[in-house]
């Protein structure tokens, strides 16, 4: 009797430490031992993970240290990330001097994003160090700098022109003028033209009317609290639910740090469900979802990291007249006209 009720209890205490063994390789590697890695690229994309809280547990503390940890060994897009990070308030409150030394840390080291970030501030009498620090959120301060201004040599801007009115569409256009609007639109949200088509077409096939069994509505099928988020008051508009429907889904890609598959199953299922899954949740009309889009873009799934999901250069919004690409205070840091 004791000696089966012992068994049992070996038995029980091995469960045990199976489960918790697995439970802490779910979990993944601990902050002490990422950042003990000599690889920039892991260290960045568990930087990612902790940041949004995707395959791993959400902490801003912890995307700094390893972020930190990829920008020491020289990771441009890691530079990058920090400064964006102490520009923003994500960690509680927003150090624009700290956050302008680690983008000009990326923009030297060629990292093309860094530098237009920048261009936000007057950096003229800015005291940046070259090596800044790696501060905590408890530890933040709150500093700003002050927003760029016009060269005084720049000449005064020629009044612009009025740019072509977007195209209005009637209750149920045709699949032609859907197109045509998309394609004046996209660029304005930074987005390819070819991706928003692919959505329209697996979400409503280019019928304005469409209407899922959830109340999703329209082009782009927006549900009701959706389209409250992004300032849709009429779903049924073809205009609006295309502005509504691309605003949001620039804003998964944000989210998503650009990762295209993400971004899709959220727009299905919801940034939150992917978020808690940490990836395409295991839904089986998300994953459906997401590989219907790949095919109408003539991809797989996996080839969906080399879509392109910004507008051709050729396509973009142009810059303002009259701004200048360089300003005073990038004498002091770069070789105008050289560095990029």
């Amino acid at each position: 009797m004791g000696g089966r009720a012992c068994r049992k209890a070996a038995r029980c205490l091995a469960l045990v430490g199976m489960v918790a063994a697995g439970s802490a390789a779910a979990a993944g590697p601990s902050i002490e031992e990422l950042t003990q890695s000599d690889d920039p690229a892991r260290l960045l994309e568990w930087g990612k993970r902790h940041f949004y809280g995707v395959k791993a547990p959400q902490s801003i503390d912890s995307a700094i240290q390893l972020y930190c940890a990829a920008a020491r060994l020289g990771s441009g897009e890691a530079q990058f990330r920090l400064g964006e990070l102490y520009a923003g308030t994500a960690a509680g409150k927003k150090d624009e001097v700290l956050a302008a030394s680690w983008l000009l840390k990326s923009a030297l080291a060629k990292y093309q994003a860094a530098k237009p970030r920048l261009a936000q501030w007057d950096l003229t009498d800015a005291d940046l160090t070259p090596e800044p620090a790696c501060v905590l959120s408890a530890q933040m301060v709150a500093r700003t700098l002050p927003r760029s201004r016009p060269a005084s040599a720049a000449p005064a801007p020629e009044k612009p022109k009025e740019a072509p009115a977007t195209p209005r569409l009637a209750a149920h256009p045709k699949r032609h003028e859907v197109e045509r609007l998309v394609r004046s639109l996209a660029p304005t949200y930074g987005l390819n033209p070819e991706l928003v088509m692919a959505v329209i077409q697996v979400e409503s096939n280019f019928d304005a009317g469409a209407r899922s069994p959830k109340q999703a509505q329209g082009l782009m099928q927006l549900i009701p609290a959706t389209a409250k988020r992004f300032g849709v008051s009429d779903p049924w508009d073809p205009h609006q639910n295309v502005r509504g429907g691309m605003a949001y889904l620039r804003w998964l890609l944000d989210h998503f740090d650009g990762n295209l598959r993400l971004a899709l199953a959220g727009y299905n299922a919801g940034e939150q469900a992917v978020t808690r899954h940490g990836g395409v949740p295991p839904y089986s009309e998300t994953q459906n979802y997401v590989k219907r889009v790949a095919r109408v873009l003539g991809v797989s799934e996996d080839g969906l990291s080399e879509v392109e999901t910004r507008p051709a250069a050729s396509t973009a919004p142009a810059r303002s007249p009259g701004r200048r690409v360089d300003s005073d205070w990038e004498s002091r840091f770069f070789d105008v006209g050289v560095s990029g």
